[in-house]
């Protein structure tokens, strides 16, 4: 924890195709404990949005952003420095004057952290090389196969590494913020906040509660392609090696060999994924119980299914049902 009765500045990095919600997040929980910080401790946290040229920019919603700062002619290193996410990241990432201009004042900041697709500029100022770090879960593999030397966390809320802090999408900008403010001003004040705001403290799970699973292109042969396309639609089906290859009259070796390499996957790992996608949407949409939505996806038991779930989703089913049940 730094020294409570110094004022921190705080500034934010943000472009044309910025998401809003990647800036205003951080924005109120910093304004709040500011608010908060003032009245207990005489203290608190200056916050100040910038651009290249201090002009206000689009937001991805269309909503036009002021700024008070232009990045260029900031000359004193800020306490901490955030780069927020949004559509706009990869022209973000690609526009040198503002790169170089992140990479200059971070190298005197106490610490430096991005929101959501942000980190696609930290990774391009080399800011990111040899640690660890997250995105949003729909960006973590192009992060990673973009900045090989990045070691991409997939399933965290947020990252910290060193001086380094990066979070997953959107809201998590909240998360990581509430992190940083118990670092400067102790627990009690991060606790105060997040209950003013209703959100929680630390959110339970990871980020692949709320991710869709992506398949990825079909297979390329036909049968294969039936096959897999019969797994989604009938998860409850006897879907071990033997049977998919006997499917396809095929030996278990070579069937289990041409499926990874066609799908990308083994087929007990997509078998068990298409199963928890499944459980997923019954969850979401359905009254019935977790032990009907065991048999209908073809787990067999509750506590197979809850393995399972632990494993894809991070969060039990009981628990993904109470945040995600639809009506």
């Amino acid at each position: 924890m730094v020294d409570k009765a110094e004022t921190r500045d705080v500034l934010i990095v943000v472009y044309d195709g910025v998401q809003l919600l990647d800036v205003a997040g951080p924005l109120d929980v910093f304004d709040r404990a500011a608010s908060e910080a003032a009245s207990e401790m005489g203290t608190g946290y200056r916050v100040r949005l910038a651009s290249l040229g201090g002009r206000p920019v689009a937001t991805s919603a269309e909503a036009p952003l002021g700024v008070s700062a232009d990045l260029s002619r900031v000359r004193k290193p800020p306490d901490t420095l955030m780069v927020a996410g949004g559509r706009g990241y990869a022209a973000a990432a690609a526009d040198r004057d503002l790169v170089r201009h992140v990479r200059r004042l971070s190298a005197g900041a106490r610490r430096t952290g991005s929101v959501c697709t942000g980190a696609f500029v930290l990774a391009e100022a080399g800011l990111l090389d040899g640690r660890r770090a997250t995105t949003h879960w729909a960006f973590c593999s192009e992060l990673a196969a973009g900045y090989p030397a990045v070691s991409v966390e997939p399933d965290a809320i947020f990252v910290r590494d060193g001086t380094v802090v990066t979070s997953a999408g959107v809201t998590a900008g909240i998360d990581l913020t509430l992190s940083l403010l118990e670092d400067d001003f102790g627990p009690e004040l991060a606790r105060s906040v997040a209950k003013f705001l209703v959100v929680f403290m630390q959110r339970p799970g990871g980020q692949s509660q709320f991710s869709t699973w992506l398949r990825g292109e079909p297979p390329r042969g036909g049968a294969l392609r039936e096959l897999v396309e019969s797994i989604d639609a009938r998860p409850a089906d006897d879907l071990s090696v033997p049977a998919l290859a006997a499917r396809l009259g095929m030996s278990r070796r070579h069937f289990s060999r041409l499926f990874s390499q066609q799908v990308g996957t083994s087929p007990g790992a997509y078998v068990e994924r298409a199963r928890v996608a499944a459980a997923r949407a019954l969850l979401e949409s359905t009254p019935d119980s977790v032990d009907t939505i065991a048999a209908q996806c073809g787990f067999g038991t509750v506590e197979t299914m809850r393995r399972a779930f632990v494993r894809e989703a991070g969060v039990s089913p009981a628990a993904y049902r109470d945040r995600f049940r639809r009506g």
